[in-house]
């Protein structure tokens, strides 16, 4: 019986624990990025995903499951970033740059919860493959929108698109670790 709660703290937790490392290493120089230069990066790891995918092999020694967690926390440091601007302090102590991911994965999780609830749980019987086009297809109308100066007629802005490539990720985070663990 899967406990999707439980596994997805778990996967939140390695995903945080590399954020806070990279913290401690680079400060928060991630702040001086623009949204759309978040969702650029964001972008470069979903579509070495899917080369990996369609090519069945890499030439750099990592395998996709960095790949997942950078698009966690990119699409993270885009929610701080759309929240916070460009103005002010760049240079984010560390407690505040972890109470801020805490923040913004907590909402994240919450939209979880209840899609989650209401789809019943339909990511378990997805592809993997088709769970990356969808966080590309979520990046290309997240990048249509940005190049809208964020003006939409009727769609959700950014910040749900940036949620959705978070749950996303972590939802094939999981299947690779039981796809790991039946092996």
């Amino acid at each position: 019986m899967h406990d999707t709660n439980k596994e997805f703290d778990i996967e939140i937790a390695r995903c945080r624990e590399i954020f806070e490392k990279k913290t401690r290493d680079y400060g928060t120089s991630w702040r001086i990025l623009r949204l759309p230069s978040l969702t650029d990066q964001i972008f470069i790891k979903a579509n070495r995903i899917r080369s990996i995918q369609e090519s069945g092999q890499n030439l750099i020694d990592e395998g996709i499951e960095p790949e997942f967690v950078a698009m966690v926390n990119y699409a993270v440091m885009a929610l701080i970033q759309q929240e916070l601007g460009l103005e002010g302090n760049q240079e984010l102590p560390i407690s505040e740059a972890l109470q801020l991911y805490d923040k913004h994965i907590l909402r994240t999780t919450q939209l979880m919860l209840a899609k989650n609830h209401d789809y019943g749980e339909a990511w378990r019987l997805m592809r993997i493959s088709s769970m990356v086009d969808l966080i590309l297809m979520k990046l290309r109308r997240i990048k249509q929108i940005e190049d809208n100066q964020g003006k939409t007629l009727i769609s959700e802005g950014v910040e749900g698109g940036y949620m959705d490539i978070i749950n996303y990720s972590l939802f094939c985070l999981i299947r690779l670790t039981e796809d790991n663990e039946t092996k």
